[in-house]
């Protein structure tokens, strides 16, 4: 590795380390190489999400979001984020239109958000997190398309445990993630000042859309045979110890200015508990048979998604 490819992969890793605690903690059960990747991918991820979500002229975010779809587009870039990025998977063509897609997701931040339907919430979770899913089995090499759609599944559980998880820190950026049936059409200023009532609402809203992220992360779950062993282990680890934030949101009840937080010490039982556990598990070491297509039937048209097949007359 050149010097200055030295020198960005500890600026990646510096991104990580502050922002994915989660994923740093997962990322020591990976081999070097696949971890460098992964580490790359998180910053370059992260970068884009930071455009849309620090910058107060949202032209400008704009612009500098389509500058990096102009870059992608060409395979090269003058930003050490995406040049990083190009340099791992630019030859993937899944992983540059996954990162297409991520542009698109993170740009609808740019605009005022109130997601009316559950149709509208999926897409974006698939946009904003599913696409990861897709870049990373680029970045463990693991380019098999029967494998995309539980990658896709993973995301999704991860993105609808952040959203359970940020309500109110959502709510004072102006955004409201919860399709307006769950929170009768309240809008975000209200969510960030709740009323009794509408705190009751957002407890319940928060509690179906984890009951909701379960059935993905069993989805993600069952497809991680699909990757190389440690690759493996380092997804189950990290999609565990996110998973372990739900029961913390629930347990806040109605408390959703307090965000939950899985303790370091926490963090190592369930480590210990999803390893082991694995280690007994079919799935864990058997590729599954077919992929629950009604996990994705708000996501017609996007790559890697998986529709359930029509029934036969």
């Amino acid at each position: 590795m050149s010097a200055a490819g030295r020198d960005h992969l500890a600026d990646a890793d510096a991104v990580l380390r502050e922002h994915g605690r989660t994923f740093t903690w997962a990322r020591r059960f990976l081999g070097r190489r696949h971890a460098a990747r992964a580490t790359h991918l998180y910053a370059f991820c992260r970068y884009l999400d930071d455009v849309a979500d620090e910058g107060e002229d949202r032209e400008a975010a704009a612009a500098a979001l389509d500058a990096v779809r102009s870059d992608l587009a060409r395979g090269r870039s003058e930003d050490p984020f995406v040049a990083a990025f190009l340099a791992q998977l630019a030859g993937r063509p899944a992983a540059r239109a996954a990162a297409g897609a991520l542009i698109d997701g993170v740009s609808r931040d740019l605009r005022p958000v109130a997601f009316d339907s559950d149709r509208e919430l999926m897409r974006y979770c698939y946009r904003v997190a599913g696409t990861v899913g897709l870049m990373m089995c680029e970045a463990l090499d693991q380019p098999d398309p029967s494998a995309a759609p539980f990658a896709v599944d993973l995301g999704i559980a991860m993105q609808l445990t952040n959203i359970a998880r940020d309500v109110h820190e959502d709510a004072v950026r102006g955004r409201r993630y919860l399709p307006s049936e769950l929170v009768a059409g309240a809008g975000a200023d209200e969510l960030a000042r709740p009323t009794a009532a509408l705190r009751a609402a957002v407890r319940a809203s928060r509690s179906a859309l984890l009951d909701r992220a379960e059935a993905y992360y069993e989805s993600g779950r069952r497809g991680l045979a699909y990757l190389p062993l440690r690759a493996r282990v380092a997804i189950l680890v990290a999609a565990e110890n996110y998973r372990a934030i739900g029961p913390r949101v629930r347990s806040l009840g109605d408390r959703h200015e307090v965000r939950a937080v899985v303790s370091p010490a926490a963090k190592l039982w369930i480590t210990a508990r999803a390893v082991f556990g694995a280690l007994f598990r079919p799935s864990f070491w058997s590729r599954p048979q077919r992929h629950d297509g009604r996990l994705h039937r708000h996501l017609e048209g996007l790559g890697g998604a998986h529709l359930e097949e029509p029934a036969v007359a």
